[in-house]
């Protein structure tokens, strides 16, 4: 026997004797507590101990419970007691720290040095300049919409990225989109569709169509085109956003528990309550290249001519391309690509999906960045970087890698109040954020968290705009990646980049013999279908780069 199930033994036999005993003696109330908590712990043990399907009770009866209530508080005793400012994740302490003290205008500064490991592998820093500029009041706005754009857009920099109504409460999606209105930025409705509580405060839309097209089909599930027509030409609706893939499960549909299917969800996605809502992984009016393109164009014209682009976290960069391909021989370009990374962000994901697949937002930008480029299509089209961006750093980190825009989603909810107890997938979430449960989302007051989410912005976009004056530049269009600097194993600084070489426009279809990949991958890439064979073996940059003569 283990030694808690001798113990049982002896509280059950002896225990319960000098329990009746002593009350027998003394009748006060102190020995019928003695005796009731003696009494207790034989049933609940003799119930562990024979009945329980758990090992660990039938081993350590009645004590097995004290280890499933400490468990239940492992995150929350990690991040209180335990971890350092630096070292959590997602976001550490220190990132959120920064988040929240922004969000209420108060001092986000630090003291006595950085805690920092500055001379840490892959460290990202920047040099400085001796004559540090003021960003031009023309430079802080970005122009979104190519040649077949009618109503081009002007977005900010720093914009609220993918969160559906459902997966947040209807509070939640008031205080970000009032937020955004008070910033001038635009707020993406995420996969589940426009509700009124994105159109109430009259905040910039970017209207995002998941795979599911939630909020434009029809009873069967098909795209209908008469209601994305009537959402669409809507005012506020800025620009429409065709999702392929996130970051947090690219590979993987969406799910919206059947718990959070409110009779007025099912309602705005049109699906039934009975049932866990599931996106499929495959857009269905986007099966291959030419036929993502042939919706960008109609929805484009559906819309009255806004901007249409798609989101996809990068795979294999010869899929890429062929999309690349497609678009020369169409004619068809979007105005815009989202480009998420594997960081993944507030959608709940298999532990696999999460941690394995996918490229990070900044290898995924400077891929596509360079492709388009190659491809001559890069004056044509914008990119947005929606990845981890909770400080100004991250935010130049993206765009100087080849970003034009970029778009945070759970940095948006730590502004609102968000403690990352990371229960956004269970209803409970503790500060009304993530959950349909009206009981705690009525505590999120909308104008109080609209002003932080306000604060948040502006602040960082603000910090942002110094960043880039203290290193000589007065436009953040001026941004490269040879910026960056990243630090190597061997303790040096080098420029940051990627395992592929840089190229320049029009080099992919001009037939010029590239280092790298290139050329392989392009070669590879198919117009008509989005699969293709991942063969190149990849090898490090520096091993690859033939060594200039001397």
């Amino acid at each position: 026997m283990t030694i808690m199930q001798k113990v049982y033994w002896l509280i059950a036999t002896l225990g319960n004797v000098l329990a009746i005993n002593y009350m027998l003696n003394s009748s006060n109330t102190l020995s019928h507590i003695v005796l009731l908590m003696t009494l207790t712990y034989t049933v609940i043990g003799y119930f562990d101990m024979f009945h329980s399907r758990h090992t660990l009770n039938r081993l350590y009866p009645v004590v097995a419970y004290l280890r499933y209530f400490l468990e239940s508080y492992r995150v929350e005793i990690q991040q209180y007691f335990i971890a350092n400012d630096t070292e959590e994740t997602p976001f550490n302490r220190e990132q959120r720290s920064l988040v929240y003290q922004r969000s209420k205008n108060v001092r986000d500064t630090i003291a006595f040095g950085t805690q920092q490991n500055l001379l840490e592998d892959n460290y990202l820093s920047l040099w400085q300049s001796l004559h540090p500029k003021k960003v031009n009041d023309t430079a802080k706005r970005i122009k979104i919409g190519g040649p077949d754009c009618k109503q081009p857009y002007k977005a900010c920099y720093f914009n609220i990225s993918a969160m559906s109504f459902g997966s947040l409460s209807a509070n939640a999606i008031e205080s970000l989109n009032l937020g955004a209105r008070k910033a001038d930025c635009y707020h993406n409705t995420g996969e589940g569709g426009v509700s009124p509580y994105h159109l109430k405060h009259q905040g910039d839309i970017v209207w995002q169509i998941g795979s599911g097209l939630f909020g434009c089909r029809d009873d069967a599930g098909n795209f209908n085109p008469d209601s994305f027509k009537a959402m669409a030409t809507r005012p506020q609706i800025k620009m429409i956003e065709i999702k392929l893939s996130q970051g947090a499960k690219p590979g993987h549909g969406g799910v919206l528990p059947a718990a959070k299917i409110t009779e007025e969800i099912a309602a705005i996605r049109h699906i039934p309550r009975d049932r866990d809502c599931v996106s499929p992984a495959v857009n269905p009016e986007c099966t291959t290249p030419k036929a993502l393109l042939n919706f960008v164009k109609r929805l484009r014209e559906l819309s009255g001519g806004k901007p249409v682009g798609f989101k996809l976290c990068v795979g294999n960069p010869v899929e890429f391309l062929g999309l690349c391909k497609a678009m020369i021989e169409t004619g068809i370009t979007p105005d815009f690509i989202t480009v998420d990374g594997a960081e993944g962000g507030t959608g709940a994901a298999p532990v696999e999906f999460t941690n394995r697949l996918g490229m990070m937002c900044l290898e995924g930008v400077y891929f596509v960045h360079n492709a388009l480029t190659g491809a001559g299509l890069r004056d044509k089209i914008k990119i947005i970087a929606s990845g981890k961006t909770a400080s100004s750093f991250d935010l130049l980190a993206k765009i100087a890698m080849g970003a034009d825009t970029v778009n945070a989603a759970r940095t948006m909810m730590l502004s609102l109040g968000c403690i990352q107890s990371r229960h956004c997938n269970t209803n409970l979430c503790p500060t009304g954020i993530a959950t349909q449960d009206p009981a705690r989302s009525k505590a999120l007051n909308v104008i109080a968290k609209s002003e932080r989410v306000k604060n948040y912005h502006q602040n960082t976009l603000k910090s942002f705009f110094e960043l880039v004056g203290s290193m000589g530049l007065d436009s953040p269009e001026k941004l490269q990646p040879h910026m960056l600097k990243r630090r190597t194993p061997y303790g040096l600084l080098m420029s940051v980049g990627s395992l592929i070489e840089p190229i320049q426009k029009n080099e992919l279809i001009n037939g010029t013999k590239l280092a790298g990949p290139w050329n392989t991958w392009w070669h590879l890439a198919q117009a008509d279908d989005f699969y293709s064979e991942d063969v190149y073996i990849l090898s490090p940059a520096e091993l690859s780069r033939p060594r200039k003569q001397i």
